[in-house]
């Protein structure tokens, strides 16, 4: 019964989506309108309003995190199991039509909750994949597949190596998009500027 009511409560406080509830109360469109779609950090972020990225990217994570260290303390033995279902409230959000994000920064609070060097190893290969690679999305795919091996490593076969291998591969599964982009070579860098449309040919415009 404690798993249950750990696992509702975690998927409950996943279902909040900061992207959406933080654009709300700054008079900012929905980002499942714009951009890619996705209610995410990055997504708000083309908004040009960094202080409201940084809030959802902080309260994406918090929320993952959150969820971990309470089940720890009401409910130690559901830890993974909230783990997994703060990860699907996010991605499936019952409050916000089942629209959810990507889920990078509620993995890493969730992976922070597990373990602070699980959470410090993955952020890590994560800022190291964005600084050699500079591709937003093939950063988490990597860092997540690290993920899986720091787990091992940390606890061997256990239920919170369980619980990581699953995070990690709903978050890969979710980026199945960026995914396809990467192999085609239209994934955008950071930093990286659409290319301009071609000026009028003065000669179409005599016509």
């Amino acid at each position: 019964m404690e798993s249950a009511l750990a696992a509702l409560g975690a998927y409950l406080l996943g279902s909040v989506s900061f992207a959406i509830v933080v654009s709300r109360l700054a008079g900012l469109p929905d980002p499942r309108t714009y951009g890619s779609g996705n209610p995410g950090a990055t997504n708000v972020l083309r908004t040009g309003k960094r202080a409201i990225a940084v809030l959802t990217l902080a309260g994406d994570a918090g929320k993952g995190w959150l969820a971990v260290w309470l089940a720890s303390v009401f409910a130690p033995q559901a830890v993974p199991v909230a783990g997994v279902a703060v990860f699907l409230g996010h991605l499936y959000p019952v409050f916000h039509r089942f629209q959810g994000g990507k889920g990078v920064a509620t993995a890493a609070g969730v992976l922070f909750g597990f373990n602070l060097w699980l959470g410090a190893g993955t952020l890590v290969t994560w800022i190291a994949m964005v600084a050699f690679f500079r591709y937003s999305s093939l950063a988490p795919l990597i860092a997540a597949l690290f993920a899986m091996f720091y787990a091992f490593w940390l606890f061997g076969l256990s239920l919170v190596t369980g619980a990581t291998i699953v995070v990690a591969l709903l978050l890969i599964w979710r980026h199945q998009g960026n995914i396809r982009r990467l192999v085609a070579g239209t994934e955008s860098r950071l930093g990286e500027k659409k290319p301009s449309a071609p000026p009028p040919d003065p000669s179409e415009a005599s016509r």
